[in-house]
């Protein structure tokens, strides 16, 4: 299946419109080795023709634009985005939907808990909820579902958190937050993506060494970094995010696995952005790729 990153920083993209951080004011300024990028989405097709994006970022129509294959081709109207898997209900990864509102119907896929918290709670996406833009299919936890054009996944319920916009959380939020495995099923390679998880468990660790390749949470580099680059006081955990370092890292979590890996939706207080800082060589050291906006490649 062929891959195609369309944005791979965390809510706000990099540089934030609102941040000076170190390295939001170094990229500005020319004075850090760094790429710009939008907010997290992928593009991933088994045909080369039928697209299923993995999340829709508030920065999908120039995303879109950045990507020819989705543009219409032969028709007057049209697109080559097949399907929309939500991983969660961040608004980082649903407002790309109100984009896709003019389009052909679109096959969209997420948990019971997600459609609820982002079409039937929501005046402004239930508008969206009709066939003639979604057609809406529920996922569950480990069942294999067939996308179509040589294309399924499963998706595998991991530990997250409820988006801060619902005010009444529910008792049990399984489903909140999901990796999705992408299947190609002519050649049988799978990819891994989950841009959001807040604990590795052994369950998902024995799920990642199935695939051929992992696209994971990279968004913070520390527990405590917004605190230390002067963006705030919430921490990783607490915005639902396992940090890449330390004992409970993912790098160290996940070291064993022999796949290929890509640390994605970056958040633009990580160090790992500066292309020449200790932290993203220790990554790069470690075997693990740092995703920019515009890598393409087949697993």
């Amino acid at each position: 299946m062929r891959v195609h990153i369309l944005g791979s920083a965390a809510g706000g993209g990099f540089p934030q419109w609102n941040c000076n951080c170190v390295n939001c004011a170094g990229l500005r300024t020319g004075s850090l080795r760094a790429k710009a990028r939008t907010q997290c989405s992928v593009a991933v097709s088994a045909d080369g023709s039928h697209w299923s994006l993995l999340n829709a970022s508030p920065d999908l129509r120039a995303q879109v634009f950045s990507f020819p294959e989705l543009l219409p081709t032969s028709l007057v109207r049209g697109s080559a985005i097949d399907a929309v898997l939500l991983s969660d209900a961040e608004l980082d990864h649903i407002t790309g939907l109100l984009s896709l509102r003019e389009s052909q119907p679109v096959r969209l896929y997420c948990t019971s808990l997600v459609f609820d918290w982002v079409f039937a709670s929501n005046p402004v996406f239930s508008a969206l909820n009709s066939p003639d833009r979604f057609r809406v299919t529920t996922t569950e936890d480990r069942k294999a579902e067939t996308i179509g054009s040589g294309l399924g996944f499963e998706a595998i319920f991991v530990s997250g958190k409820v988006p801060t916009y619902v005010k009444t959380p529910p008792a049990n939020y399984d489903g909140a937050v999901v990796a999705y495995k992408l299947i190609d099923s002519s050649t049988g390679s799978s990819l891994l993506y989950v841009p959001a998880i807040r604990e590795i468990d052994e369950r998902f660790i024995a799920a990642a060494a199935e695939c051929d390749c992992l696209m994971f949470d990279g968004s913070f580099w520390s527990e405590n970094e917004m605190e230390l680059r002067g963006a705030g006081t919430r921490t990783a955990s607490a915005m639902g995010h396992i940090p890449i370092s330390g004992a409970g890292g993912s790098l160290a979590r996940l070291r064993d696995l022999q796949i290929r890996k890509v640390y994605t939706h970056i958040n633009n207080t990580n160090p790992i952005l500066d292309e020449d800082s200790a932290e993203r060589r220790a990554v790069e050291k470690a075997g693990w790729e740092v995703a920019e906006d515009g890598m393409d490649f087949t697993v």
